[in-house]
């Protein structure tokens, strides 16, 4: 009865008025409640936790400038740098999620759920000591007292496998694991003979430290050995005068090994976040660089794409932003192609033979030479004029030879070529006989 009564109702006037007005009041509402999704999502802000290092690190510093410019051009985009240990303790709290982001070593093993970013800069492994240690090699640190960055960090992890391979062990040396500002106030004050760091070239803190006229650089090499067993070293060098320009420090160009800064992420972090994160260091690059100089040493993006693990999914969607898909790219080359094929087969042949004539051509200039000078040698009257021609003769054999080599003549020709140059030899043989003979008669009668 109920639907019949509907149907009824329905089926008058008033009736389709009011449906109308239903369907007219839903439409409005599914509107109104999209408008609130969309202003929600555009006015919603994500945090994010960066992992860097040290407050008064190189890695703290470029976290503040990304976070800064970030901001300024995603606003819904709330990034808090937070201080760290080092690459491990990063690496270990992306892992686990207590991160977002992270800076870390090219060294440091990675987790499954981290995923790369950016490949941003090289640091480089400066191992600097007094000069009134002698330590001239890593084998010198034997029986010394260095300072060593806290436990945790890159600086120090990377520091054993560097000693083990000099064949020192923590019982043949007295490492001080200590923050970076105390590591330099200890060598400056002699507490401790060197100090080992991985950091950017051309820090200050480093700067500072280098108006201790005491103080040098040590040369770190056999890279080669190295990368056996640790494949991400690499070889660079730290400039001349890097440190100082009246005194140069160092005073040659220093070779020594690096590793790369990785900006790193959870691979739970929303791709859009990732993604504008990523065009803030290539498209903001300038902008970083005025808060922090090490942004200027950003790597390629072709160099973060081949990192040797997975990259972010929001990474990978900004290095790949630019690339179309695979009909977009080829349909017009496909289409060339195919209206190309008939007329590539249709000249193939045309072009080998011509491609014969041409070398038989040339195969026959040399020819006509070789009779030239054929001629020549029959009327040469000296030794020296046969020299001359004999280099000629030569000449010509060598560059047929190269012609032979690169298919501009074939080996066809080639043979063809040989005959006259046999007679011209027999003929340079027999003309210098006969020299010979004639000058020998004329000095015997002397």
């Amino acid at each position: 009865m109920d639907s019949v009564l509907v149907r009824k109702v329905l089926g008058t006037t008033d009736g389709r008025q009011v449906l109308r007005g239903v369907l007219v009041g839903v439409s409005i509402a599914a509107t109104l409640v999209c408008a609130g999704l969309w202003l929600r999502t555009r006015n919603q802000v994500h945090h994010i936790t960066f992992a860097t290092g040290g407050e008064t690190g190189e890695y703290y510093a470029f976290g503040r400038a990304i976070a800064q410019v970030t901001q300024k051009h995603a606003p819904g985009i709330q990034i808090e740098v937070v201080a760290s240990a080092g690459s491990a303790q990063n690496m270990d709290s992306v892992q686990k999620s207590a991160a977002d982001l992270a800076l870390v070593q090219s060294d440091t093993p990675v987790q499954p759920a981290v995923r790369a970013v950016a490949q941003l800069y090289p640091e480089m492994f400066h191992l600097i000591a007094r000069k009134t240690a002698n330590i001239q090699t890593l084998r010198d640190l034997q029986g010394k007292r260095i300072a060593l960055m806290p436990a945790g960090s890159g600086s120090y992890q990377l520091f054993w496998p560097l000693a083990s391979h000099y064949a020192l062990s923590d019982r043949d040396l007295e490492a001080v694991p200590m923050s970076a500002g105390a590591a330099h106030t200890a060598l400056r004050a002699g507490e401790v003979d060197a100090l080992f760091r991985i950091i950017g070239l051309g820090n200050p803190s480093v700067t500072e430290l280098f108006q201790d006229d005491q103080l040098e650089l040590v040369e770190i090499s056999q890279l080669g050995a190295l990368q056996l067993t640790q494949p991400y070293l690499e070889s660079t060098v730290i400039p001349q005068g890097s440190y100082s320009g009246s005194q140069p420090i160092p005073p040659t160009d220093l070779p020594v090994i690096a590793v790369s800064a990785l900006l790193v992420a959870n691979e739970k972090v929303n791709p859009d976040i990732v993604k504008a994160i990523t065009s803030v260091l290539y498209e903001h690059r300038n902008e970083l660089i005025a808060l922090t100089p090490r942004a200027a040493n950003i790597q390629s993006p072709e160099r973060s794409q081949n990192l040797g693990f997975p990259l972010h999914p929001g990474a990978s969607a900004y290095y790949r932003q630019d690339t179309p898909s695979f009909v977009v790219r080829y349909a017009e080359a496909m289409g060339f192609l195919l209206s190309l094929s008939f007329l590539t087969v249709s000249s193939v042949w045309q072009f080998r033979q011509w491609l014969i004539g041409r070398q038989k051509n040339r195969a026959d200039d040399y020819n006509l030479e070789i009779l030239a000078l054929i001629e020549q040698l029959e009327q040469a009257e000296t030794l020296s004029q046969l020299q001359i021609l004999r280099q000629q003769l030569f000449s010509i054999l060598r560059q047929v030879v190269i012609d032979l080599d690169v298919d501009k003549i074939s080996p066809e020709s080639f043979q063809s070529f040989t005959f006259p140059w046999e007679v011209a030899m027999t003929t340079l043989h027999h003309q210098e006989l006969v020299l010979y003979q004639a000058e020998s008669g004329g000095q015997s009668s002397d």
